[in-house]
């Protein structure tokens, strides 16, 4: 191939690569609010183990009955995997409490878990320290 074919290709993979849409990283502070601490009880209906952050997503039940899908993010898998956490921990289907901080965008039943709670008391952190007093989790 000739330098002038290779530069053509980089620089077709270049343009493309630039036009693709960008999953940009963000900070917590710009999506969730510290100072307004969420708490749930729901049924665990979807976890998604994946980078950058994984995402848990609750069922809850609002005071007029109407059932009500709440997402939650959390750390990426391998610094659950670090923590403790293991992919069989948490199942779909499970009465689970979320306790963590909200988005910013109140419109959107959506906050950063700082940990996720069984029924039967076995509690998990999965997220950042936002205005909960953190401890380590137990299996």
């Amino acid at each position: 191939m000739s330098r002038t074919m290779i530069a053509a290709i980089a620089t077709c993979v270049g343009v493309l690569g630039a036009a693709m849409p960008a999953s940009a990283h963000h900070s917590f502070s710009s999506v969730f609010d510290t100072n307004k601490p969420v708490e749930v009880h729901g049924v665990l209906a979807v976890v998604c183990l994946e980078n950058p952050h994984s995402w848990f997503y609750v069922d809850v039940t609002d005071s007029t009955g109407k059932v009500v899908r709440w997402g939650f993010e959390g750390s990426t898998p391998t610094s659950l995997l670090r923590s403790g956490y293991k992919p069989q921990s948490l199942h779909v289907g499970d009465e689970v409490t979320v306790k963590g901080s909200r988005a910013r965008d109140a419109s959107r039943n959506e906050g950063a878990a700082r940990s996720i709670t069984l029924k039967d008391g076995r509690s998990f952190i999965v997220g950042p320290l936002g205005t909960e007093e953190g401890s380590a989790a137990n299996q």
